[in-house]
């Protein structure tokens, strides 16, 4: 049975959303940068779904949705190579500081 959106009742997964604010003129940069972020992230252990969107009304702003089975394995995935090497760019494509959210899902089962 796939997971994520289609839980037994009484699982839970780790839910996280990241917000991104790239520097005016580097929206094309960091959208490289991130999409090239997805499939190795994709492929980590525990990612059940990895995610990335950007702004319809701010072509700037660009989040992360994800779904890991656990925290810990968000956390092996963030200390990965390949995410490190784009967050060492953070200060020359990003106007801000990533802003993280974790989340709980509600659905009335929990």
């Amino acid at each position: 049975m796939e997971r994520g959106f289609n839980q037994e009742p009484g699982t839970s997964t780790f839910s996280q959303v990241a917000r991104l604010r790239a520097q005016p003129g580097m929206e094309k940069r960091v959208r490289a940068e991130l999409l090239g972020l997805l499939g190795p992230s994709r492929k980590y252990k525990g990612c059940i779904n990895h995610d990335l969107h950007q702004s319809m009304d701010d072509p700037c702003v660009f989040i992360f949705y994800e779904n890991w089975e656990s925290r810990p394995d968000l956390d092996d995935h963030l200390g990965a190579p390949h995410v490190r090497a784009v967050l060492g760019e953070a200060d020359e494509l990003l106007s801000e500081p990533v802003e993280l959210t974790s989340l709980k899902m509600l659905n009335g089962m929990n």
